[in-house]
């Protein structure tokens, strides 16, 4: 019984019936309340499980499809690019480029040919700067 109930009882001026109705409302409420507390849990082990990073060292360009598709399966994926020439490097990271984007996820720049892509659930933290002692036009991105 609420205080508001238990002051009106005490002096008479409401039936026991209505304070019995306001006793009935407010378990209503705390029910609804527990239900909505234990709709917000998450289990963190499902999202522990779910990510994954992927090293990856492409020989050629024919394997883009490959490593977009671990973006797309929600992994993380490191590619060393180091194994092709300027020209393939530079199409893998237009394609990677725009799986990121269609995913929302990010694309960073970890060296001189290696990069960083991940989905949207992935925050990414930080800068790396890179110092160039040999300035290569054809490599630079």
């Amino acid at each position: 019984m609420s205080m508001k109930g238990k002051f009106k009882n005490l002096f008479g001026l409401e039936d026991e019936y209505e304070i019995i109705h306001e006793e009935i409302e407010e378990q209503g409420q705390y029910e609804t309340n527990e239900q909505e507390e234990k709709s917000n849990v998450v289990s963190l082990k499902s999202v522990q499980s779910s990510s994954k990073v992927v090293l990856c060292e492409p020989r050629s360009y024919n394997e883009v499809q490959e490593i977009a598709d671990h973006v797309v399966n929600r992994r993380s994926v490191v590619m060393n690019l180091q194994r092709l020439d300027a020209q393939q490097a530079r199409q893998i990271i237009d394609f990677m480029s725009g799986t990121v984007y269609a995913m929302s996820g990010h694309i960073r720049k970890l060296g001189s040919q290696t990069f960083l892509c991940t989905p949207d659930h992935v925050e990414i933290s930080g800068n790396i700067t890179e110092v160039m002692e040999e300035y290569d036009s054809d490599q630079r991105w």
